[in-house]
């Protein structure tokens, strides 16, 4: 069989689900065309990651994420030297790799990371499009198939860990919420494999909790914890355990805010 036979006979790459709430695979799409930075901005556990991870496949490009946290240095993201078998060797971050390779380097929540993160980032989102790794002495050019993509959270950020104007204005932004109710039902059943009947009332439990962001929560419920918690129902966990363990106690550990929470549970579902 010659490779073009092989290759139509191939199955076709299998996508990480993804349902759209608007037209956000479009505006990724014409800006990895045009070479242009992507931020993307939402609550918790929204389906930030999983629309890049499917944006990824769908465009053929690898994918090198980083999950941003405390102690993230520029240096973690380009590279150092490191001992080997009593040689120094360079090492490449995953922004690095990800410029010479080509492909997306996605960094997730990058707020949470050092300050000194951003400075790296900024002459790979503009016209420039390069990276300088000082301790080699390169100068990176970013090809046409590398594509930077960060989120993180606006409902987290403080005057100590916030996106500064002149970095957010680098990047083309795109907002992300909760899809619909009749959409998030779909999505829950899909992934937990249970009853869009039995998953609608999580759902509408889910919009309700989410109601009291600000108020008695930080944040409110993903999707993501209504599938853990549509999961442990399929798997035979009573409502009321998967209820608990799945969506009040990852919310809070104030006793009175999950007694309050329960109640909710209780008129909603019970």
């Amino acid at each position: 069989m010659n490779a073009t036979l092989r290759a139509l006979a191939a199955p076709a790459p299998t996508l990480p689900a993804y349902v759209a709430s608007g037209n956000e695979c479009a505006l990724f799409e014409h800006a990895w065309r045009h070479q242009l930075p992507v931020l993307l901005k939402g609550p918790t556990g929204c389906g930030k990651t999983r629309f890049v991870a499917h944006m990824a496949a769908r465009l053929g490009l690898p994918l090198h994420t980083v999950a941003c946290h405390d102690d993230l240095t520029a240096a973690d993201l380009t590279g150092r030297y490191l001992l080997k078998g009593g040689d120094t060797v360079w090492a490449d971050g995953p922004l690095t790799r990800a410029v010479r390779e080509g492909g997306i380097c996605y960094l997730d929540e990058v707020v949470e990371a050092r300050k000194d993160v951003t400075v790296v980032l900024h002459p790979l989102t503009d016209d420039r499009r390069i990276l300088p790794l000082e301790r080699t002495g390169e100068e990176l050019a970013a090809p046409e198939q590398f594509m930077l993509v960060v989120s993180y959270n606006p409902g987290y950020q403080t005057l100590l860990k916030a996106l500064k104007p002149s970095t957010r204005q680098r990047f083309v932004a795109i907002e992300f919420g909760f899809l619909p109710p009749e959409q998030e039902i779909a999505v829950v059943a899909a992934e937990s494999g249970l009853a869009p009947d039995y998953v609608r009332p999580l759902v509408l439990l889910a919009g309700r909790l989410r109601a009291l962001k600000g108020h008695d929560l930080e944040e409110g419920v993903s999707t993501r914890l209504v599938v853990y918690c549509a999961t442990l129902i399929a798997a035979g966990a009573s409502i009321g355990d998967a209820v608990l363990a799945g969506m009040i106690e990852p919310l809070t550990d104030d006793a009175d805010v999950k007694a309050a929470l329960l109640d909710v549970a209780r008129a909603v579902i019970f």
